[in-house]
């Protein structure tokens, strides 16, 4: 009996007697006490409802590389090096790193969770499984790095137009790539996806990323208290239902593939004008904080390379890169 397993006859959301399950999965109570408490470790709510057994809050989808294959255009399939579900990984980005070059363009790799997830600047990403999406993408470029100034960027862009593509607004970009809840009167904001980028190859010939891109479709109080930051999920943009997760995955990664393209003919140059409508941080006054002090300023919109402008308060403007500063709205 394996988590993975228990999670899958638990994801309808009705109550399942323990006895019943045992006898399904042909193994002892203690067996299936043992995976509950596995699964609640990880983050899993589930609840147990006496003689009406074990239960999840709300109905789930487990990761099915068959149906997301299913929901993309066959033209894109035939794009992708690989498309990959895996129950666990350390990170997704990671799995990818480990092939190197064998791997081949646009090979896409998920996991159900991770076991080191992670986020910009070493933090920790939450990965409880069956409740967010946990993707990572290798896209190899002619160029080197240095044609690659603003990706990051761009990939929040790419991020908000997966959720248009859902049906999802109240979204916006904290640059550099943070996608963010918009607070409202009834909701608070907060992180509502992580996008890590990392680079391998040559400066001036070709190179490789690895993009990373966390995304939370549904978190519980447990995991608000343990993200050590405002946190947000498409359940609470949604009015508490999400999109199904194969959807979800599907929908991001076409968004991905075609965004990728278009950064790779165009660059940053054409996601200039989607990040300016996305941009929380312009006209906004701002804290910010790095190895040279710290300094107060008003946001003033991105370059053309992705840095971040800011007014100074004797009205000249500043550059910002993304090594330099910590960016706060004040």
């Amino acid at each position: 009996m394996q988590p993975a397993q228990l999670l899958a006859m638990l994801a309808a959301g009705e109550p399942l007697p323990g006895a019943g399950l045992a006898a399904q999965a042909g193994v002892t109570r203690a067996a299936i006490w043992k995976q509950v408490e596995a699964l609640r470790t990880r983050g899993v709510p589930i609840e147990a409802r006496g003689a009406a057994g074990y239960r999840l809050p709300w109905p789930l989808q487990m990761l099915d590389a068959t149906q997301i294959r299913a929901a993309l255009p066959a033209s894109m399939l035939r794009s992708l090096g690989a498309l990959e579900v895996h129950w666990e990984l350390d990170s997704t980005s990671s799995e990818l790193q480990r092939r190197g070059a064998t791997a081949k363009d646009f090979s896409i790799v998920l996991a159900e969770t991770q076991t080191a997830g992670r986020g910009r600047r070493g933090r920790e990403w939450l990965s409880p499984p069956g409740m967010n999406l946990y993707l990572s993408c290798l896209k190899r470029f002619e160029q080197g790095f240095a044609a690659l100034s603003g990706l990051s960027l761009a990939l929040g862009v790419i991020v908000l137009r997966a959720l248009e593509n859902l049906g999802i607004d109240g979204a916006g970009l904290k640059w550099p790539n943070d996608v963010l809840a918009i607070a409202t009167g009834e909701r608070p904001g907060g992180k509502l996806s992580g996008i890590l980028v990392e680079l391998s190859g040559e400066y001036q010939g070709p190179c490789a990323a690895i993009i990373g891109i966390g995304l939370n479709l549904r978190l519980t109080p447990a995991l608000h208290a343990q993200a050590g930051q405002p946190a947000c999920d498409l359940a609470t943009l949604a009015g508490g239902a999400p999109p199904d997760r194969n959807r979800a995955a599907a929908v991001l990664i076409e968004a991905l593939v075609e965004g990728l393209r278009q950064f790779e003919r165009d660059g940053f140059a054409g996601f200039v004008d989607d990040y300016a409508r996305h941009d929380l941080l312009c006209d906004q006054p701002l804290q910010l904080s790095g190895v040279h002090g710290a300094f107060d300023a008003i946001g003033a919109g991105v370059d053309a390379r992705g840095a971040l402008r800011v007014r100074m308060a004797d009205g000249s403007v500043r550059q910002i890169d993304s090594a330099d500063v910590t960016v706060r709205r004040a």
